[in-house]
């Protein structure tokens, strides 16, 4: 599998999650305490995109584009061919496997059950669960323009659902807005209210 095909899927792992969970994908945020991100007003994209395969763009940097852009705008930011900061998304999947050991409640049946009524059996079976999945992640970068130096990131973790990828958009309209949901707005106004869908 190519890494361009990784990136992808791995964006799509995240948005289909948290287009289809209630709760939505765990989200962390990092800035950096001594960027000035009150006195930016412009924005752009970095090209190509970490989600783009050499030479154009993906349907999956689209939707994220197309979101982020009307989040963005919402916030009073403003689209510029000389930006104050510049968005980055990238993708990555990580096969999982969670492990849990649980004591048994009760002695085994089968073999062991003559010892059942006559005596104690060692309770020391346990009950192992393996759980195999697909763990998504998606980064938003807000890099400065000039310094060339990241200084905002949202990071969204989450369990890939295969049921949601079918409808990439969608899902870029629910994750994109909880990753930007603490962004500050332009000039440090409040941002307006989300409308609703």
């Amino acid at each position: 599998m190519s890494t361009f095909t990784s990136r992808c899927l791995a964006t799509v792992a995240v948005l289909a999650l948290a287009a289809s969970c209630a709760s939505g994908p765990q989200i962390r945020i990092t800035a950096d305490p001594g960027a000035s991100l009150a006195g930016y007003r412009t924005f752009n994209y970095v090209n190509p995109l970490g989600t783009d395969r050499a030479g154009y763009e993906s349907l999956v940097s689209a939707s994220l584009k197309e979101v982020t852009t009307a989040e963005l705008t919402r916030r009073g930011y403003q689209m510029s061919e000389q930006p104050d900061f510049l968005v980055n998304f990238s993708g990555k999947l990580n096969e999982k496997l969670r492990v849990t050991n649980t004591p048994a409640v009760r002695p085994p049946l089968g073999y062991y059950g003559y010892r059942r009524g006559f005596y104690d059996p060692w309770y020391g079976y346990n009950d192992v669960n393996v759980d195999q999945y697909t763990e998504g992640t998606l980064n938003i970068d807000i890099v400065d323009a000039a310094a060339k130096r990241l200084v905002w990131e949202a990071v969204a973790v989450g369990r890939m659902n295969e049921k949601a990828m079918d409808d990439i958009p969608a899902a870029a309209r629910k994750v994109v807005p909880q990753m930007l949901a603490k962004f500050p707005p332009a000039g440090g106004a409040p941002p307006p209210a989300r409308p609703v869908r």
